[in-house]
């Protein structure tokens, strides 16, 4: 519609405020959609053993969940200051011990500890099949761990298979967020689903992701999209997916999912996923894994990467097959990595 002159001519008003509109237009311009300029990668801590999800608390110290080697012994981790030979460095404290830690019946693969979030000193974990709600509230780096094979848990794989939402049968509760009113929403990357917790024993499959067409003779005929982390924007849901075998370049997507569970399309064409975080006005991140060749995951293949849903700028590479990540400040995250053992902290 074309506009009158009236409606085109400056007010007094406005005309005086102009320049402090340009300004503000012109700083937002300057910070829309930036370029990392120096990013710095930091070793925290070495040593984990099968390091995956990370949660911070108020007192700076860093929860990470480590798999476990099948028999029940996944852990969690806390890592804060501590001092060898007099001399201060970040230390890794077993918290919790004993959390389920199992081989996937249908992949045989080893699923223990994944992702863990801390609410009002409650941390919550899923550990294989298994969620616990464990008070950490008063635990001080040092203390005696928390025995879990004592604990109760709320067993939301056996749930999910009862659901026989997919086909093999599967379940993989892997990460998890807690809205406003209470809900604890969990991405299944063996159901490739999304179950909805309203409180302990009442769930309900909230959304389903789709298959892809395998576009190669390698593998099944379709791809499953194995979702790995969910994040809430104030108005949706957006979900980061690995992708099933073969695990090919460019096939990983990150859904948007409204409130009533719609399933659409944020952003495609990326590669192995394994995390998403709020990022900042202008982008979220997401962590790729690596890339997949002749003999699995290529160490030192996996990166960060800033997305909006057009387009992919990468924050840094060379990582070696990161799993889990922890947003603690517009430009700056936890990351862990699977091929060193190590948490990193990148900034920039």
């Amino acid at each position: 519609m074309k506009q009158s002159p009236q409606r085109l001519a400056l007010s007094k008003n406005q005309l005086f405020y102009a320049p402090l509109i340009l300004l503000i237009l012109f700083i937002s311009g300057c910070r829309k959609d930036p370029e990392p300029p120096s990013v710095k990668v930091t070793t925290i801590v070495t040593g984990l053993q099968e390091p995956m999800g990370i949660e911070t608390d108020w007192k700076g110290n860093i929860w990470v969940a480590e798999t476990g080697t099948t028999k029940n012994d996944g852990k969690v981790v806390v890592i804060a200051p501590g001092f060898i030979k007099g001399e201060q460095k970040m230390m890794a404290y077993d918290a919790i011990i004993n959390l389920s830690s199992i081989k996937n019946a249908l992949s045989g693969e080893p699923e223990g500890p994944a992702n863990l979030i801390l609410d009002n000193g409650i941390l919550y974990i899923l550990a294989a099949d298994f969620l616990y709600s464990i008070d950490v509230s008063s635990f001080k780096p040092g203390d005696e761990p928390i025995d879990a094979s004592k604990l109760p848990y709320e067993d939301i794989g056996s749930w999910v298979r009862s659901q026989k939402i997919v086909t093999p049968n599967d379940s993989h509760p892997y990460h998890l967020i807690k809205c406003i009113d209470g809900s604890i929403y969990i991405v299944d990357a063996g159901a490739n689903a999304i179950i909805k917790r309203k409180s302990a024993g009442k769930y309900s499959v909230f959304a389903k992701f789709p298959e892809a067409k395998n576009p190669t003779p390698v593998g099944p005929p379709t791809i499953q999209g194995v979702p790995t982390g969910i994040i809430f924007d104030g108005s949706s849901f957006l979900v980061s997916t690995l992708t099933g075998f073969p695990f090919l370049d460019k096939q990983a997507v990150v859904y948007k999912v409204s409130t009533s569970g719609k399933v659409s399309v944020y952003q495609d064409g990326l590669t192995t996923l394994t995390g998403i975080t709020p990022g900042n006005l202008f982008n979220r991140v997401v962590l790729h894994f690596g890339s997949f060749g002749a003999t699995g995951f290529v160490p030192n293949t996996g990166s960060l990467l800033l997305v909006n849903g057009n387009t992919v700028k990468p924050i840094t590479t060379g990582l070696n097959l990161p799993a889990g990540i922890k947003q603690t400040g517009p430009q700056c995250w936890y990351i862990t990595s699977l091929g060193d053992g190590a948490l990193l902290q990148v900034s920039y």
